[in-house]
């Protein structure tokens, strides 16, 4: 098996065309790069549905509240103000999450791409020595027929020297 076979498992398909590995072409899917993380995350393709909240409805028009409407929306407002503060809290720890993740996502892509480069420069140490062995070939060949005709010049001589003490040449 050819060194260039070993190296990259052919390279060349039956038509003789360099196969996809080699010519430049890509696998990266725009769709799945830019694919949310999540349904529920706004991006311009998604933006939310810009639903808000609302306690109590809205008071249109002036009126007069009696004491004991005014002492339940007191009530209200002291649970709705506690509420908002632990829906504060909760929401600041949901950004501190959010912000961990972002790290944690850009620290893994940092990653990728480094083992990516590093991968590539595999690839071009690997294509380098291919083609230093692929240029030490002919000097190979050189000292392979060197020994050939080494290897035919004493089977010359030897027959010589057989000829001459058997006497095969009288």
């Amino acid at each position: 098996m050819s060194l260039q076979l070993r190296l990259f498992g052919g390279g060349q398909t039956a038509a003789g065309k360099l196969s996809a590995i080699n010519d430049g072409s890509h696998a990266i899917d725009k769709s799945k790069v830019l694919a949310q993380t999540d349904a529920g995350v706004i991006t311009p393709n998604t933006p939310g549905n810009f639903s808000s909240i609302r306690s109590i409805p809205v008071v249109s028009d002036p009126r007069y509240f009696d004491r004991e409407q005014a002492d339940k929306l007191k009530e209200l407002a002291k649970e709705k103000t506690d509420g908002a503060r632990q829906s504060k809290r909760a929401y600041k720890a949901l950004t501190k999450i959010e912000v961990a993740d972002k790290t944690v996502h850009q620290q893994h892509r940092k990653y990728e791409g480094v083992v990516a480069e590093n991968e590539l420069g595999k690839k071009r140490a690997d294509a380098g020595l291919a083609k230093k062995l692929h240029s030490m070939r002919p000097g190979y060949a050189r000292l392979g027929l060197g020994i050939d005709k080494a290897d035919s010049n004493a089977r010359t001589r030897i027959d010589e020297i057989k000829t001459k003490l058997t006497g095969g040449g009288n």
